[in-house]
């Protein structure tokens, strides 16, 4: 046994070696019937009641029911004493689990681990209980064997012929899958922490999952891991069998060829007390201790190595997680160090997407960089990809390949809340029941009301503030519009300091005048923005233009677009010819429903966000 584990038991066995020794005093005391049980039977047997002398028989079992009073005796302190050897470990664990979270907050700029810390310590619990469990299966196995041993080498040293080496041999096949089995029991135990930390973030982040309409996704996950935690436990269920095996050859398989090569031993003048005594210390020593031992390792004895090993892995910093080999080259989309972007540049490197591996790719070795504070509108037909692209360089779905940067860092290894870095806008805006400054400041608790303010009033939803009765009304999305609950959405996402905004047709429910004015707001403000474009207005606005159809992509701006994509051109030619066919149900400006595309007059940028900025050019 190597590893964290067995470096912890090996130091918990040197600092308390009086305590072991006082235990294994117990248990050579413990192992008096053990001795005793099959001797004395073949006592009783051939000098009482085959001699004829039931009284001396009676006398001998007499004999033998006080050795196991002196067993049980025996018992009782040595399950006292095993409290000394059990709790000073369960504190050297408690002091190891607080000791490491200390170190790795102190050293970390992201918020304490409490549900791992609550699972470390639970686990600490689970390593007592096994690491008690283990003691008594062991300390039991030994006394029993060695009584036994003892006891058929006095009946006769033939004996040992028929019992030890298949006890041995079961040992061994027992211990040589010891390894493969802490390994299936280490992947049962980390399946259920995945799924507890599955569980624990999507119940944490409902109202954010429902608004991204992430709902399929999330699912999607959730039953991957679970699939995964139910394949794991089968694998750990089929090693049932090895114990099977193990059991029927130490155990089954001494008393079959004692029975068996019973007339021999009579031959050899083993007497028929002798056998049975033979008989009695494997079916009621041998047998039941060595069940108890394959079932108690098997069961809390691998707990206790993959608990131990996993205590002092995350404890000691280190990660438990198996190294990953093999497979498309990915960039890690969780998990690994947390960094801070350098500046809002986005970049996809070969990014490569699929919702089925059987399925054609929807992006296909994407390559994107944009600078930073750069404004990009994505157009392309219904279902050509554009919000699959938004989910995937917000970091909702992770690439089958390639990788997706912010500011040089890939999406998942950023530190903090999401929000702080990237926010995604979805089509349908999520509103829920409280007040409306609940749902402006969501994402920003703790806001001052000028800075909601002024948000308020560069997305355009003063209107709708006024008309709701101010910031302290109770809100029922029931009773605003489509475009209504789309401008609740943008100033709340507009408050963070994140630095990139991606509107997936985030403006479709607004008019041309508001759908302008909350765009223009976005692009004044420091980040990079990303806008999946429903009219053509959208798309004149931005620095360059990407066009995506299938798995397919061209970049560039309007007029180069206009010169080199025919899709392109095909679909500026539908949204002139749906301009007039917009109206407005008279609510901020938003539409009852989605509007006709609008062509804008100038293709020009509206409302820069700053002077001077870098001259449009396709990558």
């Amino acid at each position: 046994m190597t590893g964290p584990a067995a470096g912890l038991l090996r130091s918990s066995l040197r600092r308390r070696r009086r305590e072991f020794v006082r235990l294994a005093g117990w248990s050579l005391v413990q192992a008096v019937p053990a001795f005793l049980t099959g001797w004395v039977i073949a006592r009783a047997v051939d000098d009482g009641f085959l001699a004829g002398r039931a009284g001396t028989g009676f006398a001998w079992l007499g004999v033998l029911a006080v050795a196991v009073g002196i067993g049980a005796w025996a018992t009782h302190h040595a399950t006292l004493g095993l409290a000394a050897v059990v709790e000073p470990l369960r504190d050297e664990l408690v002091t190891l689990v607080a000791s490491g979270t200390l170190r790795r907050s102190a050293g970390a700029d992201r918020p304490s681990d409490t549900g791992g810390v609550a699972r470390l310590t639970e686990q600490v619990e689970i390593a007592r209980e096994a690491y008690a469990a283990v003691v008594m299966f062991v300390q039991s196995f030994t006394a029993s064997a060695v009584g036994a041993l003892l006891g058929l080498a006095t009946l006769d040293p033939a004996l040992l012929l028929f019992v030890l080496p298949p006890l041995l041999a079961g040992l061994a096949l027992f211990v040589g899958a010891l390894r493969a089995m802490a390994a299936r029991q280490r992947d049962v135990m980390l399946a259920d922490e995945r799924v507890a930390e599955t569980a624990s973030e999507v119940t944490g982040g409902l109202r954010d999952v429902v608004a991204c309409g992430g709902e399929d996704v999330v699912r999607e996950r959730a039953g991957e891991r679970i699939d995964a935690a139910a394949r794991a436990t089968r694998a750990l269920a089929r090693m049932t069998a090895v114990r099977t095996a193990s059991l029927a050859v130490g155990g089954w398989l001494p008393l079959v060829l004692v029975l068996a090569g019973a007339p021999w031993l009579v031959q050899r003048g083993v007497t028929a007390g002798a056998v049975l005594g033979a008989v009695t210390y494997v079916s009621q020593g041998l047998q039941p201790a060595l069940q108890s031992l394959v079932r108690g390792i098997a069961d809390s004895g691998l707990w206790l190595l993959v608990t131990l090993g996993r205590i002092a892995g995350v404890a000691g910093g280190r990660s438990a997680e198996p190294a990953a080999g093999g497979g498309p080259s990915v960039e890690p989309t969780t998990g690994g160090p947390s960094h801070r972007p350098q500046h809002s540049g986005v970049e996809l490197r070969g990014v490569t997407f699929g919702y089925a591996r059987s399925a054609e790719p929807v992006i296909d070795a994407l390559d994107l960089v944009l600078r930073p504070d750069e404004h990009l509108a994505v157009v392309g037909p219904s279902g050509a990809g554009k919000s699959t692209f938004a989910a995937l360089v917000a970091g909702v779905l992770a690439p089958g390949a390639g990788g997706v940067r912010l500011g040089g860092v890939p999406i998942g290894c950023l530190d903090g809340e999401a929000a702080r870095h990237r926010v995604l806008i979805p089509q349908e805006a999520y509103v829920f029941a409280g007040s409306l400054w609940e749902n402006l400041t969501y994402l920003t608790p703790g806001v001052s009301t000028a800075v909601v303010d002024a948000a308020v009033d560069e997305v355009g939803a003063r209107p709708l503030v006024d008309r709701l009765g101010g910031y302290d009304a109770a809100v029922d999305q029931q009773e605003l519009s489509a475009g209504e609950r789309q401008l609740v959405a943008l100033v709340r996402s507009y408050l963070p300091p994140a630095e990139l905004f991606l509107l997936d047709e985030a403006t479709c429910h607004l008019d041309p005048a508001a759908e302008a004015r909350a765009e223009e707001a976005f692009a004044r403000r420091p980040g990079t923005l990303i806008v999946c474009a429903h009219r053509i207005s959208s798309a004149l606005r931005a620095d360059r233009i990407m066009v995506l159809d299938g798995a397919r992509a061209a970049l560039g701006t309007h007029a180069e677009l206009m010169a080199d994509s025919a899709l392109y051109r095909d679909l500026v030619g539908h949204w002139e010819d749906g301009a007039d066919a917009g109206s407005t149900d008279g609510k901020s400006g938003s539409a009852a429903g989605k509007p006709g595309l609008t062509a804008s007059p100038t293709p020009g940028r509206s409302g820069s966000r700053r002077s001077g900025s870098a001259p449009r050019s396709s990558e």
